[in-house]
């Protein structure tokens, strides 16, 4: 039984790592440019795809890893330079139209290209398998995704604290016309801002590919997850996403041994409770 619930909290610790991938995109997001994505999930969903593309073409996931998160990204920056930057100075309902209809195109453009049943991705050659600890056995993959999303969050904090993007970023979370005025081209930050918090939705979909494969319908489910967390943690904040994602994995993972069918009601059930204790979030500001 000790070693379920310890297999049980590793897979939460992965899991949360995803989110936090997902949700810390979003925050970023929202912290510098007031903007809601909801075509965020669907961005996420093409990462698994073109995982499972690049995976069938060339039989190298660390290809996929690589090429596959920064093709997102492109993506972003191209919509975000066409669309998105026209609706900035708009109400967020004008927000939430355009992402909605970016996310509906993906999710058809998926069906088109791919079909509408979904695809299994399979593991890489080197990641197959399990590490034996004593009489405690975990697959490899899970615990690589573990170390590699940790290491990934930790260079995500040194670009945004030790860099003077991240500067520009954390200032234009406060006011973006101070940063505009300093002599930083506003648009531009802009532009790599949506391009790196999509990518990292992008990078989330590479890595949970070959655990959940990729179907075009996922989207939503992942949209709605990303906004528990950052409802969570804070809207605007790195240490809000990340303690928000490992407590939204953990208690989905927990809550699958315990009480099965009331896994998904305890995800926001947790968050309402941080809601009526912290309303602007654990890490939250006013």
């Amino acid at each position: 039984m000790l070693n379920l619930y310890l297999f049980q909290i590793l897979n939460g610790l992965g899991l949360g790592m995803i989110y936090f991938l997902i949700s810390v995109g979003l925050t970023i997001i929202f912290g510098l440019l007031n903007f809601v994505n909801f075509a965020h999930g669907a961005f996420f969903m093409l990462g698994c795809y073109l995982c499972y593309s690049l995976l069938a073409a060339t039989g190298q996931f660390w290809l996929a890893l690589f090429v596959g998160p920064l093709a997102v990204a492109a993506l972003a920056w191209g919509a975000e330079k066409i669309l998105i930057r026209r609706v900035y100075h708009l109400p967020h309902t004008f927000h939430i139209l355009i992402t909605v209809g970016v996310a509906l195109i993906l999710q058809e453009g998926a069906i088109i290209i791919w079909g509408p049943i979904g695809k299994s991705i399979p593991m890489p050659d080197v990641l197959q398998g399990v590490v034996i600890m004593g009489k405690f056995a975990y697959p490899k993959y899970r615990l690589f995704l573990i170390l590699f999303s940790a290491v990934i969050g930790f260079l995500l904090w040194l670009l945004l604290e030790r860099t003077r993007f991240g500067a520009l970023v954390r200032a234009g979370s406060e006011s973006t016309e101070m940063v505009s005025l300093l002599g930083a081209d506003i648009y531009k930050l802009f532009s790599l801002t949506f391009a790196l918090g999509v990518g990292l939705a992008g990078l989330a979909g590479v890595l949970s590919g070959p655990i959940r494969g990729a179907h075009p319908f996922m989207g939503p489910e992942v949209l709605g997850i990303a906004f528990v967390v950052v409802v969570i943690g804070g809207m605007g904040s790195f240490g809000g996403a990340l303690v928000g994602g490992l407590l939204i994995g953990l208690v989905q993972s927990l809550m699958t041994t315990i009480w099965p069918e009331g896994a998904s009601l305890m995800i926001y059930g947790a968050m309402a409770a941080v809601i009526l204790l912290r309303p602007y979030g654990l890490f939250g500001r006013a």
